[in-house]
């Protein structure tokens, strides 16, 4: 019998119920199909018509609001409940009403989330640096709209922008608002949708206007001097890199590291923090502080509490007596969001299109699509002055004989003739006959007929400036330049968020040292890679070292709590670490298993563990094939807390021994044939690269490899003239049974 052949797809049952009207009727579909028809509709409507900003700087449902409002005539009048706002805004949003209030609340003033709020509120907004702070019910608050504003809806009568129907074609709504500025920019912005996201920080309006200029006159304009860097709603400082800076204009991805603004009070000893950075809230601030305290990491503080009031943020701690509060304020920065990052994603849809675009990008684009935005205002106001000359023509005409168009009415027996007759009397059209015709009686004098064919050659004269206009790219940027500086000129403001020039590759590593109690400790490391960390008082208390069995001590030294370790790897990688990050064991413990507790990938060993000290000395690599490697020891020190360094050593040859020392000294080589080399460190050149291959050490017989290598006033040896080299490479000689070592995980100072 033939086996059945295998279906090439994995097929689901997908129910047909209230589709094709059979009732419980299923067919079987692939996966892929269902995905096609189910999923991808979903993911493009979550990408185009929900989370992605587009560049006016709106979602649609910020857009959907505001154009409610204007239409409430919110934008002159009175506030009203934002309930009224609400249910009016369904019309358009049909997401429910929770989400359109949701949205009201981030646009409002007294969120405080924008620098520039649309929606000038009364009542209960929350705040943005408030998690648990709950706005009011939409019954109980009032709203309309900011005067900045205007800069949204200036022009949208006038067709410069698409007008599309709602969910229901019931009316219009326009695809896009008119903003007069970058609005894109000013306003801080953020989307999540199907694999993708948006995050946009805001920038001072002024700067933002001021930098559209000088790139419509210079394209070749640097942004930094017009706009240093990001500004937010809620202050705090900005720790500048320019490097850093650079690389979020041009790439439009990267972080921002922003740090609450703070004061000390000497009379009360205690510190007020008065600004906080934009991604985080107060609540969260105090439950990591609130953690540390009770970790015993911070000892400082005797209490610390919310004291946000109508006057804005405040954040108290009471310091004990003695504190010095810079010292501790740099330990909150570090261990606490009151030092936090702002991750840009400027990710906006450009005709449909989602793209991540750096800030030169985004103001280009802008600039074509307002430019877009004057041309059609202008064609509008082309078109609407053609037609009022059209008509002032018409009228022209009868300039020539008024009694003859009164004739003309007066002797027309039916109405629907009066307009043909007027057409056919003096030469004009039906539309410039209909307008004659609709003239009221008392207009029909010589005054008035001369007032309003006065106005032809001014009209005339505009029409052809207008078209001028359209037609020259350059007249155009200057209509939005001038624009520009109208809204600078009105609703510019002064930086909120200061900047403070440091570089990025800045670290607090000597804060973080103040931090670490330093103590004698003895280090414990056996053969099978365990690490133990004792301190003398636990030592004189214990007795013997507890091992695992089949291990035994490898080595033991005296050091302090704060050394750094750097442990070298069969896998060509080293770890950094510190004996701090070690807790504090007793003899009968096996301790630390260093793999697991560095995280090491699988299958990878160690093969030595080096205490660097001040980085001043040098390291020796050892290689299988009779090579040796001499790198300085400031090749493995970093300046940022970097715990895993690969390409740490030459990936030519396995490794067998890593030494490393001060000065120059005497070391010993052995071979797997037997023999052994003593020979002087002097003898090396160091190498720049971490990575060099080294120099022929051992001159090695067939088949035999260096096996391994050690201090000399740490061998066996005891006639050091037979095996000592004048010269390298050289082969050694055979090694005395009495004088060979034991192999050994090393570990060195």
């Amino acid at each position: 019998m033939a086996k059945k052949k295998q279906e090439p797809q994995k097929k689901k049952k997908v129910s047909t119920d209230g589709i094709m009207g059979l009732v419980g009727s299923t067919v079987e579909q692939p996966i892929s199909e269902t995905l096609e028809i189910n999923y991808m509709p979903y993911a493009m409507s979550v990408i185009v018509s929900r989370a992605i900003p587009e560049i006016d700087g709106f979602k649609p449902s910020h857009r959907k609001l505001l154009y409610t409002m204007y239409k409430m005539n919110l934008l002159n009048g009175n506030r009203t409940k934002s309930a009224n706002i609400v249910g009016q805004t369904m019309r358009l949003n049909p997401h429910g009403d929770a989400a359109i209030y949701e949205t009201m609340v981030r646009l409002a003033r007294g969120n405080e989330t924008l620098l520039h709020p649309f929606v000038d509120s009364k009542g209960n907004f929350g705040k943005v640096y408030s998690r648990d702070m709950a706005y009011a019910a939409s019954r109980y608050t009032e709203a309309k709209l900011e005067p900045i504003c205007q800069e949204l809806f200036r022009d949208i009568d006038c067709d410069t922008v698409d007008m599309v129907d709602n969910y229901d074609a019931t009316m219009k709504e326009p695809s896009l608002l008119p903003t007069t500025y970058p609005n894109v920019l000013v306003s801080a912005n953020q989307g999540i949708a199907v694999g993708m996201a948006s995050n946009i920080c805001s920038f001072n309006l002024a700067e933002v206007c001021k930098t559209t200029i000088a790139l419509m006159q210079n394209p070749d304009h640097d942004i930094l001097e017009t706009m240093p860097g990001p500004d937010f709603s809620t202050g705090a400082e900005l720790l500048y890199d320019e490097a850093q800076v650079r690389e979020i204009y041009a790439t439009g991805r990267g972080s921002f590291r922003l740090r609450s603004k703070w004061r000390y009070l000497k009379e009360g000893n205690l510190i007020e923090i008065y600004e906080i950075p934009y991604s985080t809230s107060t609540e969260v601030i105090m439950d990591k502080v609130a953690d540390l305290i009770k970790a015993g990491k911070i000892k400082e503080i005797s209490d610390m509490r919310d004291e946000t009031d109508l006057g804005g943020l405040k954040l108290t701690i009471d310091l004990k007596r003695g504190v010095d509060p810079e010292k501790l304020m740099a330990k909150l920065f570090r261990l606490t969001p009151l030092q936090d990052s702002f991750a840009c994603n400027f990710n906006i849809l450009i005709a449909g299109m989602p793209r991540v675009m750096g800030v030169g990008e985004i103001l280009e684009e802008w600039t074509a699509w307002r430019t877009e935005c004057v041309r059609r205002r202008i064609f509008f106001q082309v078109q609407k002055k053609s037609d009022r000359l059209h008509l002032l023509k018409g009228l022209e005409r009868i300039l020539l004989d008024i009694d003859k168009a009164v004739d003309i009415i007066r002797k027309t027996e039916l109405e629907s003739e009066v307009v043909p007759n007027l057409m056919i009397g003096f030469g004009i059209d039906e539309v410039q006959a209909n307008y004659v015709a609709e003239i009221k009686l008392r207009n029909i004098n010589r005054e008035y007929i001369l007032r309003q064919t006065r106005a032809i050659e001014e009209l005339e004269d505009e029409i052809a400036d207008l078209q001028a206009t359209l037609k020259s790219t350059r007249r155009l940027q200057k209509v939005i330049i001038a624009e520009l500086e109208q809204v600078i000129k009105k609703y510019g403001q002064p930086r909120k968020t200061q900047l403070v020039y440091q570089s990025a590759d800045e670290s607090v590593t000597l804060d973080e040292e103040d931090d670490i109690p330093d103590y004698p400790v003895h280090l414990f490391i056996s053969k099978q890679g365990y690490l133990k960390k004792i301190t003398p008082q636990s030592l004189r208390m214990s007795g013997d070292q507890k091992f695992k069995e089949g291990d035994s001590l490898s080595f033991t030294l005296e050091t302090t709590n704060r050394a750094e370790l750097l442990v070298f790897t069969d896998q060509f990688q080293c770890y950094k670490t510190r004996l701090s990050d070690f807790e504090d064991a007793k003899a009968s413990v096996l301790g630390d298993y260093l793999p697991t507790k560095l995280g090491m990938e699988q299958g990878e060993n160690v093969v030595s563990v080096i205490l660097p000290g001040d980085y001043s000395g040098f390291v020796l690599f050892f290689f299988e094939n009779g090579k040796v490697a001499k790198v300085p020891l400031s090749a493995y020190e970093t300046k940022t807390n970097r715990k895993k360094l690969t390409g740490a050593y030459s990936d030519k040859s396995p490794l067998r021994t890593v030494l490393s020392m001060n000065t120059d000294t005497q070391v010993v080589a052995y071979s797997t044939d037997g023999r052994a080399l003593i020979f002087s460190t002097a003898l090396l050149m160091p190498k720049t690269t971490r990575s060099t291959i080294g120099v022929s050490l051992m001159t090695l017989r067939k088949k035999a490899s260096l096996d391994y290598a050690c201090l000399l006033s740490g061998s066996n040896i005891v006639n050091e003239s037979r095996y000592r080299a004048k010269s390298l490479p050289a082969a050694g000689a055979i090694l005395k049974p009495e004088e060979a070592p034991e192999q050994q995980i090393s570990i060195h100072l």
